[in-house]
């Protein structure tokens, strides 16, 4: 007897069980620009993915320095430019840019992007700033709140002249201060600690000198930190310039990246405040290579997307294609089947790092078949060999195979056309040689249709040039044959003849000149007769005048 084999009871938990409705993600908790994704607004979920490409996080080392983003502690006496020179050697990289310049003595938040992520540097210049200020007055100010006053006064919109220190054109400008707070108020050694959100571009230095004058004592800054640059702070993962030089040597000794990444961060963590735009990977080369980016190209889309508004294009891992200016709202977008979504304003993706998926449609390939024949030329343009069809843009009939063919088998009209035409040249060719030679005479070019001017213009060259040449011949024959026949006395006479006909010539251009002058000068002399008499006419009238 053989034993039968129990079947677990559990096999009901591998079935595919109907619901209601498909279960939602949680996606609150995954990296970057893939945060909060199943919020986003659906426009297709059909697509074909692409294994090109990789997640932020998990780019090849090379490829997460390129795009990398260091949150930097800089130090208190080099300049920003020197800091982030030392970077570019320390890593070994090809580009360094800074977010915003600190004075040397500054201290705090120095966003370094570094290779493809420098194209992301002028956007951050020009992202709102937080500083924490140290101000010394020049004399005691018994009242605190008088000093949290003064401050509260300077927000909004200033008059700055930047300091002399700065090595900036010295210009009035205006420059908004968002807020501003008293932290702490030394009345003993006269220091103010306070914080300050402004606009990029805003003096703090300055600021502390208004302070100063508003509280009728006088001040200057002592100490400055900034605490914020755009989206990262102070607890941003921030880093010391020895931590970066630690992890370059720990990968360069060790072969341990840990470090390495932990310090640099990825470009997108910079563009997690823009508004998203999911696209497909068959569109994001052509993104890469500047084409906009259209309705078919789009799978998802953030709410209150307004027109003219800065988006990120970003692919379905995460990573960041370009940043773009919105083309349309969402509710356009979620309605209309065409038309432009954005325009691109910054390309920060490297080009062919998806496949190109462009020109593979039935006229894009139609087209290239005919360049391959010869049919038409390298750059596409039609020429003698393109067919009818594709010189006047035919498109083929929608149906199935049958409809196609019943019109691919229909008599075209277009040659009937030609031989008709061909015949009634042929029988009006002595009008139109009549009428071509009554234009000639009367110096007005005969209209010529452009299909016949083509045909004609080479074989009138070739004609022309053939002419030419047996003119040639002809001349260095007739000249050999005078050499031989005439003597020289008689090559003397006919010299002697030319120079004479020329003389005569000579003779008649110039009687002719003067004859020209002759009827010049009796014109003259007519008209300054003329207007004597005209004038004395005047004269006459209003001395008759007088006399009544």
């Amino acid at each position: 007897m053989t034993e039968v084999e129990e079947v677990p009871a559990d096999t009901g938990d591998y079935m595919i069980k109907p619901q209601s409705f498909t279960p939602a993600i949680d996606t609150s908790q995954w990296p970057l620009l893939l945060k909060n994704y199943d919020r986003l607004n659906v426009r297709t979920g059909h697509y074909t993915p692409i294994s090109s490409g990789h997640s932020p996080l998990k780019r090849p080392l090379i490829d997460y320095i390129r795009y990398g983003v260091i949150n930097l502690d800089k130090p208190s006496n080099p300049s920003s430019h020197e800091v982030v020179a030392w970077i570019k050697r320390i890593l070994r990289v090809e580009k360094t840019g800074h977010s915003g310049t600190l004075d040397p003595k500054v201290t705090g938040n120095l966003i370094v992007c570094i290779d493809r992520a420098t194209r992301l540097v002028k956007s951050q210049q020009g992202a709102g700033k937080e500083y924490v200020c140290v101000a010394r007055l020049h004399s005691a100010v018994p009242d605190v709140a008088k000093v949290a006053r003064a401050l509260e006064s300077l927000t909004g919109a200033v008059f700055q002249r930047p300091p002399l220190i700065s090595a900036v054109k010295r210009q009035l400008r205006i420059r908004t201060i968002y807020q501003s707070k008293l932290l702490e108020y030394d009345a003993d050694r006269h220091l103010v600690v306070f914080w300050v959100s402004c606009e990029a571009g805003t003096y703090i230095r300055t600021m502390c000198v208004h302070l100063g004058l508003l509280l009728g004592v006088g001040g200057h800054m002592q100490e400055l930190r900034r605490v914020r640059s755009g989206i990262l702070g102070e607890n941003d993962n921030m880093v010391t310039m020895h931590d970066v030089m630690d992890a370059q040597w720990m990968y360069d000794n060790y072969k341990d990246e840990s470090y390495l990444r932990r310090v640099i961060m990825p470009l997108e963590v910079i563009l997690t405040s823009y508004k998203r735009l999911v696209v497909k990977d068959s569109a994001v080369n052509a993104i890469c290579y500047g084409a906009k980016l259209m309705i078919p190209g789009l799978l998802r889309f953030e709410n209150d997307i307004d027109v003219g508004s800065e988006v990120v294009l970003m692919t379905t891992k995460g990573e960041a294609i370009a940043v773009g200016i919105a083309e349309m709202t969402t509710s356009v977008m979620a309605t209309c089947d065409h038309g432009v979504v954005a325009k691109i304003k910054r390309v920060v993706m490297d080009r062919d790092t998806y496949p190109r998926k462009w020109g593979l449609g039935p006229r894009a390939s139609m087209k290239k078949k005919l360049i391959a024949d010869g049919k038409l030329d390298k750059h596409g343009k039609p020429n003698e060999k393109t067919p009818v069809e594709w010189s006047r843009n035919v498109v083929l009939p929608t149906g199935g195979d049958a409809m196609i063919a019943g019109a691919a088998a229909a008599p075209e009209k277009v040659d009937v056309g030609a031989a008709v035409v061909e015949k009634v040249e042929a029988e009006n060719g002595e009008v139109s040689k009549r009428k071509h030679k009554r234009d000639e005479s009367n110096d007005s070019p005969a209209p010529v249709s452009t299909k016949k001017a083509k045909t004609k213009d080479v074989d009138t060259e070739e004609k022309v040039k053939s002419e030419k040449k047996e003119k040639k011949k002809k001349k260095d024959k007739d000249e050999d044959t005078e050499e031989v026949a005439t003597p020289k006395s008689e090559k003397k006479k006919k010299k002697s003849k030319e120079t004479g006909e020329d003389e005569s010539a000579a003779d008649k251009s110039e009687k002719k000149k003067k004859k020209k002058s002759k009827e010049t000068d009796e014109a003259a002399s007519a008209e300054k007769s003329e207007k004597k008499k005209k004038k004395d006419k005047k004269k006459k009238s209003k001395d008759s005048e007088d006399e009544e």
